[in-house]
């Protein structure tokens, strides 16, 4: 037999943008139900980049979703762009007035699930999601199995899809008009290793061989990545070659080495959902974009959706007033592209295209010394890595 609960909202999907709704509309008095196919001991500890604006860390501490943020996250006031076998500092505090904080994003949603168990949040695990029906209906459902594989239908008065790049809930939304879509001709390769830092910011390295990022996770584990061709093996390099690749990409930093424990390769992709909404199903996080990972931007942008969706929610549920529900995609899509054209702005300022010719070389040297060399030109960049003002912070 099918098991049949009911909710407010329905959120499928527990990575940052799903628990912190959750957590958010808790604190408005708004029950929901989350599901996550995956385990707590999966979303806790896969790690991931942590690169938080300022304005997201904001949001985690004045919430209440995490006590340690402010407490254990390092604050970066700048990066550095290497180029032509030279560093720059792009300052900003000095241009902005903001910072960075690093703090990786498992650590978040370590925060996040804590804090949201402890407030009697149902939250489930195992939990996997087959599809949404009745997107257009007072009672959108989602149709599941739970963690024993039995049949589960969530009824709600709102579904959310915060279910990541291969969102279920996708479907409900845009039908098969799946959405704007690039596929960049590079990957990154990406390694953990056990060392102290490197550098005290992340470097941003553009070389002749290639892109290459020297970040950070702690004291004594440290990730950096550098560009590579998307059908690369990652077990096709010894550690020595490794070490060597991205040691001449980055001229002028000696690396501090130490054992690999982990090497990926992540390709780069940039998509938006053609639609965000269609009925009470709403999309938000990866469900409804991804952006390339150089701009820093992903996690942050699914914080800026939930807050503009979450307002949007409080109308409708608690006042009957639809009008800001209806003006999400337009809210929030504004952010969303912006986004898109600066994760794609460094992207391509950064890396060596395959097919790059000499001109193609000397052209994007001159983009480079175009930035640094202008106060205007650090600024803008400055401005949007560490993040434009969020719904509700301004």
């Amino acid at each position: 037999m099918t098991a049949t609960v009911r909710t407010r909202v329905a959120i499928i999907g527990a990575g940052p943008a799903g628990l912190l709704l959750a957590h958010l509309l808790d604190k408005a008095g708004i029950e929901s139900i989350v599901i996550d196919q995956r385990t707590r001991e999966e979303i806790e500890t896969t790690i991931r980049a942590g690169i938080l604006e300022e304005g997201t860390v904001d949001v985690l501490s004045s919430s209440g979703a995490s006590d340690r943020v402010l407490a254990e996250a390092h604050r970066h006031e700048g990066i550095e762009l290497r180029f032509a076998g030279a560093g720059h500092r792009i300052d900003f505090a000095a241009l902005v007035g903001r910072a960075v904080y690093l703090y990786p994003q498992h650590e978040a949603l370590k925060d996040l699930i804590a804090a949201r168990l402890a407030a009697g949040q149902d939250l489930r695990f195992g939990v996997t999601a087959q599809r949404v029906e009745g997107a257009e209906s007072d009672r959108p459902a989602v149709i599941a199995r739970d963690a024993d594989g039995q049949p589960l239908t969530i009824e709600a008065e709102f579904v959310v899809g915060a279910d990541g790049s291969r969102s279920v809930a996708r479907e409900a939304v845009s039908g098969s008009r799946n959405g704007y879509f690039r596929e960049y001709p590079f990957a990154w390769f990406g390694i953990l290793c056990e060392a102290p830092p490197s550098a005290d910011e992340l470097i941003y390295s553009n070389s002749p061989d290639g892109f290459a990022l020297i970040s950070q996770r702690s004291t004594t584990v440290q990730r950096m990545y550098f560009q590579c061709d998307p059908e690369t093996d990652p077990s096709a390099y010894s550690e020595d070659q490794l070490w060597d690749e991205l040691q001449k990409r980055v001229p002028g930093t000696t690396l501090k080495e130490g054992p690999i424990f982990q090497r990926d390769v992540l390709r780069f992709r940039s998509f938006v959902a053609h639609e965000l909404l269609k009925g009470r199903v709403a999309l938000i996080g990866d469900a409804a974009h991804t952006v390339p990972p150089t701009g820093a931007k992903g996690m942050n942008l699914a914080v800026a959706d939930v807050l503009v969706l979450e307002k949007a929610l409080r109308a409708l549920l608690l006042e009957d007033d639809h009008r800001l529900l209806e003006a999400f995609p337009e809210t929030a899509l504004h952010r969303i592209w912006k986004a898109q054209h600066f994760s794609w702005w460094m992207t391509s300022m950064l890396h060596v295209a395959p097919d790059a010719s000499d001109f193609d070389r000397r052209r994007q040297l001159g983009e480079l010394r175009s930035v640094v060399e202008s106060e205007h030109g650090r600024a803008f960049l400055a401005e949007a890595y560490t993040g434009w003002p969020l719904e509700g912070l301004a």
